[in-house]
């Protein structure tokens, strides 16, 4: 009988195959990775509860320290605690079923599952209070949070985004004190603010000049 296949054609065929799973596995980690580090803007991340900066923020006026109580004092945020959210929610739509992941975390002890929304790769290291307290304001990286009604990445933070403003931090600035703030289109600084920007300045200048471009300073 003729042989049909060379002795080498399973060989290949495995070889063909392994090929195949590797470009899937490698597009998958790929879209993973490509969304996880931020490259989403504007994609909204579905919540346990949908909760809406704009109501609370834009609508209430909420500080975004009232919820991320952490943000002025550690490298992370933090994420909203359920005894915070029920501060108000104890006394108003306190049966309304959109609130019910809420009610039940409070029940049980277990944290709201909430998913991050801003996300960096591991080897990025990122410190939120030394943002926070250098006079960096929320809206920089987060966008208009008081306008979306359910939250979406604002920007990529591609590194050469992170860089630009590294090289150049003074435009940003704000007095600390007013970080929360989200609206800045018709700013006028007094007197005060313009004093307390230029001490902060004054402080970021006296860093290294290398100390903010340095690879160490995001990847350790």
């Amino acid at each position: 009988m003729a042989q049909i296949f060379t002795a080498s054609a399973d060989t290949r065929l495995r070889a063909l195959i392994m090929a195949a799973l590797g470009v899937f596995v490698f597009t998958i980690t790929g879209a993973y990775t490509f969304v996880g580090a931020g490259h989403s803007v504007g994609w909204v991340r579905d919540q346990p509860v949908p909760f809406s900066h704009q109501h609370h923020v834009g609508g209430l006026g909420l500080d975004c320290r009232y919820c991320h109580t952490s943000v002025e004092t550690s490298s992370r945020a933090g994420l909203p605690a359920t005894h915070i959210c029920m501060t108000c929610h104890s006394q108003i739509w306190t049966n309304a079923e959109i609130l019910a992941p809420v009610r039940q975390s409070l029940a049980s002890g277990k944290p709201i599952p909430w998913r991050r929304v801003s996300r960096l790769p591991d080897y990025v290291y990122f410190n939120h209070a030394a943002h926070i307290t250098k006079g960096v304001p929320c809206v920089t990286c987060h966008g208009r949070v008081d306008q979306m009604p359910l939250m979406a990445p604002a920007h990529s933070f591609q590194m050469g985004w992170c860089l630009d403003c590294h090289r150049n931090p003074l435009p940003q600035l704000r007095p600390p004190a007013d970080v929360t703030r989200m609206d800045w289109t018709d700013w006028n600084p007094d007197a005060s603010s313009k004093e307390e920007i230029a001490r902060v300045a004054t402080a970021v200048k006296s860093l290294h000049p290398d100390t903010l471009t340095d690879c160490n300073t995001c990847h350790r």
